[in-house]
């Protein structure tokens, strides 16, 4: 079957060249023609008609029964002094993981104080601390209900992916019709965006729970309720709240999302307002503030997840959790008392309010200025001898104007030889596989992604999805990228390709050679892990002003807001999977005399590929998601048709391609996940992170 596969790339390879050197020929086979386009788009909104009509009136009862309770928590929290929260988080950090958490508690929190978004952070935390745990008891229910049921796992499965890698966008639009708008619109928003890690976290955990811990329970008569609340659900716990910091850190991500649809007077609004302004020192500072909040509610959560489960009966545990809500209660009781006395304590004075936003604008300004040669040759060059060839192609793209030469005849031959050449040179040593795939790279940057014939790149993803997932992968890749053709949004799809992939290479080249250095020397781990986590919890908004505001708006700023983006994973997974090596496999290699070097390349790369494969995978997710949030500063792939449904109102257009990017999404981590499968079984070893 193998070979069968090789020898049908190199007929796709082989056809693919056919159709672009002689285009005339077939020019329904280059460009799909817009009169065989289904109407689909117009299908989904009839249908999202008729769900507005049905629904619309129940949705909207709804959402004014959820203001009572989002109301209640926004207003009691602007109530309470500052100093009284800053208290009771200061204590629950410190109870959760000691006096370094507190700390940096107690000083970002501080922060939203002193910089003065202390109501607006307290309104954005209302709308986490409602739908964190709408999200958290939904995701239980349902991840309980895949556990107990073979059929229900079936379904949820499928319809978290779906949920998961659709961008948050294209379902803002049926929302909005559903619920209309306002704060109450965001919570709910939130809420869906949120309780899918929960509910992975749930089944994960109650399918771990060891047979032996289940059949005990069995044996001392426990019925099938007092199974799952007192046995089950127990040792799942840990796992479970690993869910549930997952989920609180979903909820913070669509803070400024949910701003869009229903903020008023929060964080997200304001990022989003001066975003729109392009004020990089105000965006960037409201932006801190929300990723402060996220890291903290990230340590707390993540420290109550690891740590050790109470004992069974354990009275001495429950006391301890009496004895510290006493004294959060009597801290918080002292602080107020104080606060009555000491005004400042109740309301901080504006005059002491510090915000620097200016000297990071003159900042930014100063660099523009001083540098715009520099910045615009750099703008230049990438576009030019990078982006452009993969977009277009070299065919297109080398001219005087871009590459000071024109692209001869004698060049063209040359290219061409030397592509030959090293396709023969790869089908001798690798096989013909390899070969296909390798002439396949070279079409494509001479004649540009996007003026590939859609037939031949159908059938060339469909081939490696069958090489790598089998044949139940090859037909879900055929029914993915089938839907993008006959939906008439190929060549969006194509635009996003080009662009996510190209981030997505370079992101993970960048990404894995920091995380190798990073694995290597402790002082680049611990300068580079404060900047993932800074990344990973800054709105993605945020990331991108100082890309536009340096790089002004365009596909080379979308790229590096991507990029920083994508980059984390790829850090985090490499440095990780090179760390992870057992320490019994070095010593042996290290005895046999392998240098420092002979041990990181062929000892430990090749143990921790099958980790850094999965670093692949979810730099792919980062990059997709990233996409639409790029889309603002000049692409034109299908997170632009995301925001032009939105624009407009029209839900078809903006679905259509939000199904078409979480397709993609899911047909690259099943690639990927192959991918990493077929590393295991290469060296015997099974990825774990």
């Amino acid at each position: 079957m193998r070979r069968r596969l090789d020898w049908l790339q190199a007929g796709v390879v082989v056809a693919m060249l056919v159709l672009v050197l002689a285009p005339g020929a077939a020019s329904w086979l280059i460009a799909y023609p817009a009169e065989w386009v289904v109407p689909i788009t117009l299908w989904l909104n009839v249908f999202m008609s008729w769900c507005v009509d049905l629904a619309g009136p129940a949705c909207r009862a709804l959402s004014a029964a959820l203001g009572v309770p989002m109301t209640a928590v926004r207003e009691l929290l602007n109530w309470l002094p500052w100093s009284v929260t800053l208290t009771l988080a200061t204590f629950v950090a410190w109870a959760a993981s000691g006096w370094r958490l507190a700390a940096f508690t107690f000083f970002a929190i501080l922060y939203m104080v002193v910089i003065g978004y202390w109501s607006e952070s307290m309104n954005s935390l209302a709308l986490v601390a409602i739908s964190v745990p709408a999200a958290v008891g939904i995701g239980f229910a349902l991840g309980a209900l895949a556990f107990v049921s073979r059929r229900a796992e079936r379904i949820i499965t499928p319809t978290l992916d779906l949920l998961q890698t659709v961008p948050a966008f294209a379902y803002l639009l049926p929302i909005l019709l559903l619920f209309g708008f306002g704060p109450v619109v965001g919570m709910i928003a939130s809420v869906l965006y949120a309780f899918p890690p929960t509910v992975r976290n749930t089944r994960l955990g109650l399918s771990r729970v060891p047979p032996e811990v289940v059949e005990a329970g069995l044996m001392a008569g426990a019925t099938r309720n007092q199974l799952f609340w007192r046995v089950r659900t127990p040792n799942a716990l840990r796992q479970i709240l690993l869910g549930v910091n997952q989920t609180t850190m979903a909820a913070f991500s669509m803070v400024i999302i949910a701003s869009i649809i229903g903020g008023t007077a929060d964080i997200g609004w304001e990022v989003l307002l001066t975003m729109r302004k392009a004020l990089f020192g105000e965006s960037l500072l409201a932006g801190i503030v929300i990723a402060l909040m996220a890291m903290v509610m990230d340590r707390i959560t993540a420290a109550a997840a690891s740590a050790e489960p109470a004992p069974p009966g354990g009275n001495g545990r429950l006391r301890a959790r009496h004895r510290n809500a006493l004294i959060a209660v009597g801290l918080a009781l002292g602080v107020a008392l104080l606060a009555s006395l000491l005004p400042f304590l109740e309301e901080y004075p504006e005059a002491w309010e510090v915000y620097p936003a200016q000297y990071l604008n003159d900042f930014i300004t100063w660099i523009v200025v001083e540098h715009a040669k520099t910045i615009n040759l750099i703008k230049r060059c990438a576009f030019f001898f990078v982006m452009l060839p993969v977009k277009t192609g070299l065919d297109q793209t080398v001219t005087p104007f871009t590459w000071g030469f024109e692209f001869t005849a004698p060049l063209r031959a040359g290219y061409a030889l030397l592509a030959a050449a090293l396709v023969a040179w790869v089908a001798i040593r690798r096989g013909i596989g390899s070969a296909s795939l390798i002439a396949f790279v070279a079409i494509m940057v001479y004649f540009g992604i996007t003026r590939l014939p859609w037939p031949a790149m159908l059938a060339m993803t469909v081939l490696l999805g069958w090489r790598l997932g089998g044949p139940r992968l090859a037909l879900g890749t055929a029914a993915a990228f089938g839907f993008l053709i006959v939906a008439g949004v190929w060549p969006q799809t194509l635009l996003s390709f080009y662009l996510c992939g190209l981030a997505v290479l370079l992101s993970f080249t960048v990404g894995t050679a920091l995380g190798i250095l990073a694995s290597e020397l402790d002082g680049v781990s611990a300068f580079v892990r404060p900047i993932n986590d800074t990344l990973q919890t800054m709105p993605l908004f945020v990331i991108l002003i100082p890309f536009v505001m340096i790089f002004k708006i365009g596909e080379f700023t979308a790229l590096l807001a991507i990029m920083a983006y994508a980059v984390v994973p790829a850090i985090r997974y490499s440095e990780h999977a090179l760390r992870s090596v057992p320490a019994d496999v070095v010593e042996a290699a290290t005895c046999f005399g392998c240098t420092r070097g002979q041990l990181l390349w062929r000892v430990k790369l090749p143990l921790a590929m099958p980790v850094i494969m999965l670093g692949l995978n979810q730099t792919i997710m980062f990059a997709i998601a990233m996409l639409v949030i790029a889309a603002l500063v000049g692409t034109n792939g299908l997170g632009q048709q995301v925001y032009i449904g939105l624009g407009d109102g029209d839900f078809g257009v903006g679905m259509v391609a939000g199904i078409g990017m979480a397709f993609i999404a899911m047909i690259a981590d099943r690639m990927t996940q192959g991918l990493s499968r077929a590393r295991e079984e290469r060296f015997g070893l099974r990825a774990e992170v």
